[in-house]
């Protein structure tokens, strides 16, 4: 049986294609089809002659199974904004029953699924939805990327509210430690730990060239993930 998780992250740039690709690659021990997936990706190169998102790239990169783009990211959009603005620009509507048409195919492919949010829960996917109507309607355990920096307290506190308030489940948290110079770190994980209410899936230390497969070493998955 095929089951899958939600990543989100207390903001954008916190890490959340890393800390999913380390988990991929921790999950592939144990599972021999695992399979991450980005459903909306804003911004895209040019990459073997053909537009990708770097974040998919890095997805694909710690999967097991090769899949087609439109499943692993049925939205790709060329500028690097807020999904809703980039969409608009490019004449796109993101529709979630389209992802999740998208997600169930790859369940059929795979014995895991990462699917990967984009920016904050609550990111805009257009003018009346979200990031975390899409995780609601996916009904996926979540796993929040706490970005340890100045504000991540209240940042980590808000997102675990706002899965809450869905009706999600908080299945655990990864901090990444994204800021070398932050004063504190293990002041606020401690916090962390206590607030949140979920296992700390894995603390991830600041890396100039981060490596996933090896990151993935760090993490300690809960027994009915293996």
């Amino acid at each position: 049986m095929t089951w899958g998780l939600f990543v989100t992250g207390t903001d954008t740039g916190v890490g959340k294609s890393l800390a999913s690709a380390a988990l991929l690659h921790a999950l592939a021990r144990h599972h021999p089809r695992v399979v991450g997936m980005k459903p909306v990706a804003a911004g895209a190169d040019l990459h073997g002659g053909q537009l990708a998102n770097e974040d998919a790239i890095a997805l694909r990169a710690a999967s097991t199974v090769a899949v087609p783009p439109a499943l692993d990211n049925p939205v790709l959009l060329p500028d690097p904004l807020s999904p809703h603005i980039a969409a608009a620009r490019a004449g796109v509507r993101i529709s979630i029953p389209g992802i999740m048409h998208s997600y169930q195919q790859l369940t059929g492919l795979a014995d895991a699924v990462v699917v990967e949010g984009a920016g904050g829960f609550l990111v805009p996917l257009s003018d009346t939805e979200t990031g975390a109507d899409l995780a609601q309607a996916l009904g996926l355990p979540v796993v929040l990327v706490v970005g340890l920096r100045l504000g991540c307290l209240n940042h980590a506190a808000l997102t675990r509210d706002a899965i809450r308030a869905r009706g999600l489940t908080l299945a655990g948290w990864v901090a990444n430690r994204v800021d070398p110079h932050m004063l504190a770190p293990d002041d606020n994980i401690a916090w962390l730990r206590q607030y949140l209410g979920a296992p700390l899936l894995a603390e991830l230390p600041h890396q100039p060239q981060p490596d996933a497969r090896a990151l993935a070493a760090l993490y300690h998955l809960p027994p009915d993930w293996t």
